[in-house]
């Protein structure tokens, strides 16, 4: 059975909106945040809700918040994707205020090889759906990415509408919404083919991404590599504090 479709936290509709406004430049770059008073009558929210939303703009880096002062916007930035966060980049391109597009380059089936194998938990050989896509933000190349599905999940056929939008949603819908994902981040730089993708220089250092994402039963259900052009969008993590250490002699 479908599962129906959870509706965002109002905290992150009030992020993204924030997010697309600073990216639109209403905030400018080092301009003061309006309080939570205000910005709760803006989005006709609480404080608590304005509050969470705004932690979320400075765990991805927007905005700084210094103490007696108030909040700041940062540099005008890229587009960050927080890597704490699994979500639909589509999604993600969308409420950060640029124009998304998608474009499929080749979608196929194909026999795993050791790599993919392992990451789908299935035998070397085994025919999975390969799906060859570029993300544009505003019509610029932002993420170049090479998903891959078990055969019995989809239906490069029946199913080829489904690569034109979000994959999390095509999974959700058919009953296997990604619980959770495993991902590394390498260093790369863009070969020839890379380069002509991405419409970066050859050598250009980039952000490569490999991830296995998994459905609630634990079944691997989609081994994803993806390559980020460094000019239009960077991946980022929010590392918290340890916190006080206490003397362990006391």
């Amino acid at each position: 059975m479908a599962r129906s479709r959870v509706r965002p936290l109002l905290a992150d509709v009030v992020r993204n909106e924030l997010r697309r406004a600073i990216v639109a430049g209403e905030f400018p770059f080092g301009s003061k945040m309006p309080n939570e008073d205000l910005l709760a009558e803006r989005f006709g929210v609480s404080r608590v809700t304005v509050r969470e939303a705004v932690r979320g703009l400075i765990e991805d880096g927007y905005v700084v918040r210094r103490q007696g002062a108030g909040t700041f916007v940062t540099r005008r930035p890229h587009l960050r994707n927080s890597l704490d966060s699994n979500f639909s980049y589509t999604a993600f391109l969308e409420s950060a205020g640029t124009r998304a597009g998608k474009q499929v380059l080749s979608l196929r089936t194909i026999a795993a090889d050791e790599e993919s194998a392992q990451a789908l938990a299935v035998d070397p050989g085994t025919e999975v759906v390969e799906v060859r896509r570029i993300r544009t933000a505003d019509r610029r190349p932002a993420i170049y990415s090479i998903d891959q599905l078990p055969r019995d999940l989809v239906d490069p056929v029946r199913d080829k509408d489904a690569f034109q939008g979000s994959m999390y949603r095509f999974l959700s819908d058919t009953g296997h919404a990604v619980d959770h994902g495993d991902a590394v981040l390498h260093p790369a730089v863009a070969d020839r083919e890379l380069a002509r993708i991405l419409e970066v220089a050859a050598g250009t250092p980039l952000q490569h991404l490999s991830q296995v994402d998994v459905d609630a039963a634990g079944r691997p259900v989609m081994y994803s590599r993806e390559w980020f052009a460094p000019t239009v969008i960077e991946l980022r993590v929010y590392r918290r504090g340890p916190g006080v250490f206490e003397d362990p002699t006391h």
